[in-house]
Parts: C-alpha cells; structure tokens; sequence
C-alpha cells in the first residue's frame, strides 16, 4: 500500500509541472500590465520599467519560469504584488476557512443524498423513489447564489437568528454550509440511487436472492459495498472542487476563503498568489484521488491496489 501511494505521488510530479507552466504562461495573457497596477495611475513610464524590473517581468519568459520554479522548490512562493505580505501567508490565512466550510458541507451532503439515493434504488419507482429524486433534480436546478440570498432573507434579515456572513463562530457556517452542500447532496443522490440499480441487477446479487439470503445482507454486504466504490470516487471530486475555492458562496456569504482570494488576485493580476493557489489546487486534486484510492480497499477489502 505504502509503495502504491508513493508511485501515485512520483507520478504526479509530470502534472503538477505541467499544470506550473501552463499556468504561468496563462496568467500572462491575462489583460492588464501587473507593473502598471502596482506602480499606481499617477506613475511615470520610468517608474512602471522600474517596478516592471523589480518584478522581473522585464525578463525573458523562460528565465522568469525558471526563478519562479526554483523559489517555489525552496518554499518561496514569492509576495503578492497587492498586498506586500509573503504568498504562503496570504493562502495560510484563507485555507482553514474554506478548509472546515467545505467538511461542513461536504459531511451533511454525503450522509444525506448517499442515503437518499440509496433508499431511492431499494425502493425503484416507488413514492420514495420519486420523492428522492425530486430533491435530486431540485437541489441541480437551484443557483446556489439564489438559494444563498434566499437563506439570508429569511434567517438573517427577517428572524435575525443567523449572520448574514463573515467567518465568526460556528453559526456563520449554517447557511454557507447548507448552500454550498445542496448541490454536492443532489448530485450524490442520484449518482448513489444510479450505482446502486447498477449493482443490483448483477448476477451475484440475484443469486445471492434466490439462495434465500436475508434482504438486509443482500442491501449492505453484496450491493451497497460495490455500489459505494464509484460514489467514493464522486465524492472525493465534488471534495476537491469545493475545497478549490466555492467562489459564488464565498462572495455571497463574505467568506474570507480561497475563492474569494483567487477573484481579487486575478482582478489584481497577481501573479505570484494565482499561480500559488492554482498549484495548491492541482495538488488538492492529486492527493485527495490518491485517498480515494485508498478508501476503494477499505470499503471493499476484496479490491487489492496493485
């Protein structure tokens, strides 16, 4: 298991250098000059080449990679060119926020549309059946950011029993969190009620019926352990999306996070914090497939990684 996970990591490393140039060279295409904006509008153009060279934008584009991935090797990820302070501070500050709003999220969604779409495929085209997708469909077809507004009318404007936003306490997570896991918890629903009809149709589970196993066996130890295997798969990805930064919540509810960090570094053009953050994201996604990976064997101990 642990030469599996260190492979997966090894293997890794082509992507996140990949994902490292393609995004230095995107955020340069970005409109705007970075040096113009630092400088401030009353600024010279002798001034703007002095601030263009401090930056080391008057470098070629090669060599200017080629410092950013050696600091970046040594743990320097530079300063944000808005607010003067290290990268690694500015992403330390909003990383827990978005961190714990999205296990907020990401625990009553997965409980709630995993059972739903698992009830939803014990009881095919049946009043539960119905009744499960018809929160799966409503909660896709929702905008979160109306449904955020929505929330706030009513619990923070007229009964005042909520704040309407910010990161104080652990009230302020109710409705962001709740807003931001409708959507996973629909999404999961009927990819649970869809995995596990797959499942159930498969020949060992009718066999396992008609040698008059209990039903309750048959749902929990032949169908479901199976059917969880592409839900987990599910789950780790909506996981990664979300803990990427939930840009519309966090706007919504001021949520000091990685999303709202990432639209004001791009309308800053703020190289050095979009190029962090989108690192910290493509190695979000790796590490967490790697744990998915793991979970695949602890669900199922038939499954071997090899």
């Amino acid at each position: 298991m642990l030469g599996y996970a260190l492979r997966r990591l090894l293997g890794a490393v082509p992507v996140l250098v990949a994902v490292s140039i393609f995004v230095f060279a995107f955020v340069r295409l970005l409109p705007g000059d970075p040096a113009r904006l630092v400088a401030g509008p009353d600024a010279t153009a002798q001034d703007v080449a002095l601030v263009r060279e401090e930056m080391g934008l008057d470098r070629p584009i090669w060599d200017q990679y080629l410092r950013y991935m050696g600091n970046t090797l040594r743990g320097d990820l530079g300063r944000s060119t808005k607010t003067k302070r290290p990268v690694l501070e500015e992403i330390g500050e909003r990383f827990m926020p978005t961190f714990w709003l999205t296990v907020v999220a990401m625990v009553w969604a997965t409980v709630v549309g995993v059972l739903i779409g698992v009830l939803s495929g014990v009881k095919r085209n049946q009043w539960q059946d119905r009744l499960g997708m018809i929160f799966a469909v409503s909660g896709i077809s929702f905008p979160s950011f109306w449904l955020g507004l929505l929330l706030i009318n009513i619990f923070s404007v007229r009964l005042g029993w909520l704040p309407t936003g910010g990161y104080e306490g652990w009230t302020s997570f109710i409705m962001p969190g709740f807003t931001l896991g409708t959507t996973v918890a629909a999404i999961l629903a009927r990819f649970s009620r869809s995995a596990y009809v797959e499942v159930a149709s498969e020949d060992y589970v009718r066999t396992a019926r008609m040698k008059g196993v209990p039903e309750r066996r048959v749902v929990w130890h032949h169908t479901l352990r199976n059917a969880l295997i592409p839900v987990i798969t599910m789950t780790g990805l909506e996981f990664g999306t979300l803990l990427g930064g939930a840009i519309v919540i966090e706007t919504v509810f001021a949520w000091p996070g990685l999303g709202r960090l990432l639209i004001d570094s791009v309308s800053y053009r703020d190289y050095p914090v979009i190029q962090a953050l989108i690192l910290l994201f493509a190695l979000e996604f790796v590490l967490i497939n790697l744990v998915v990976d793991q979970l695949y064997a602890v669900v199922n101990p038939e499954i071997r990684l090899k």
